[in-house]
């Protein structure tokens, strides 16, 4: 583009100076051999004539082409037909004093609603879509929606709609959509358990409600779920009561378990002394042998009673 009216630029001026140049003759030497200064007389106005005319005609050339940028598409109305032209990419002619023009982004474009200080395209406001739960409890959204124009439609967008269509359209779309889904699930379900079905379903019926107007949904995410400062005190609170709810039941479960070993250990030493008792019924110095299996290999005579001295070698000995 620039080379071009360059090109143009330097094409009418040295036209203008041919013309110039014709127009003044041949030169008037003096005497003296000294070159006099031409008169001109009637033709130094048509020359003058030649020379704005041709700076018109380079400016209205330089302002009949435009250069569309990649992804970008220019719309074209001719105010005398009524008929309406899209010029991709590149380098388009656009005929000066009868068109009007606006330049389309074709790629993806990045919509988002934050409560974020510095996101979104309300920055300096909370520009969270709250709306009501199925219980009527508010909760705000934060969500960001990527989407791009229909190159075939472009053209009925701007005769319809118009260059803002993401605040006509795309802004109250998904803020209609966000309100009707949230309003079908429990608090609960949009805070956990039913987020990423939820975010789906969004998808589904922003998609339907304005891909019919040459408005095309990539994809809507959410970002964040908001609670009234309430509401989250109480969600809190609600946590903190199962952690300790958690803790008890792990405690509990913890204390059977050891009153489950005691018993085992108790049925365990019942048996014991069941199997002892029985070995003594039948075998009353059984208790001597355990007595003395107890003692030190040293030991050989113990006094049982006043009365009673037990000799304990022949025991040792079929111990040994």
């Amino acid at each position: 583009m620039p080379f071009l009216i360059l090109f143009v630029l330097a094409g009418v001026g040295y036209a203008v100076w041919r013309a110039l140049k014709g127009r003044s003759g041949a030169r008037v030497h003096d005497t003296g051999g000294r070159v006099l200064t031409p008169n001109f007389g009637g033709n130094a106005v048509p020359a003058a004539g030649v020379l704005v005319g041709g700076v018109v005609v380079l400016i209205l050339i330089a302002a009949s082409f435009r250069s569309v940028p990649v992804g970008h598409a220019l719309v074209i109305f001719n105010v005398l037909t009524h008929g309406f032209r899209i010029a991709r990419q590149g380098v388009t002619f656009v005929p000066p004093f009868v068109s009007n023009t606006a330049m389309y982004d074709l790629r993806r474009l990045e919509y988002t609603m934050s409560g974020n200080s510095g996101e979104g395209r309300k920055s300096e406001t909370d520009d969270s879509i709250w709306s009501p739960t199925r219980e009527g409890l508010q909760v705000g959204i934060d969500l960001t929606v990527w989407h791009h124009l229909d190159p075939a439609r472009v053209a009925e967008i701007h005769q319809k709609i118009g260059p803002d269509y993401e605040e006509k359209i795309i802004r109250p779309a998904v803020r209609s959509v966000i309100r009707l889904v949230i309003s079908e699930y429990p608090v609960m379900d949009v805070y956990s358990s039913h987020r990423a079905e939820i975010q789906d379903e969004i998808n589904r019926k922003t998609k339907v409600l304005i891909e019919k107007d040459g408005f095309m949904v990539d994809e809507l995410v959410l970002r964040d779920v908001r609670f009234t400062p309430q509401f989250a005190k109480a969600i809190e609170d609600k946590q903190i009561a199962q952690q300790s709810a958690e803790q008890m039941k792990y405690t509990l479960e913890k204390e059977q378990k050891e009153a489950e070993r005691k018993v085992i250990e108790a049925t365990g030493r019942a048996n014991s002394i069941e199997v002892i008792n029985k070995a003594l019924a039948q075998n009353p110095n059984y208790i001597k042998y355990l007595y003395v299996d107890k003692l030190s290999d040293k030991v050989s005579v113990i006094v049982s009673d006043q009365n009673t001295i037990m000799d304990l070698k022949g025991v040792l000995d079929s111990k040994r």
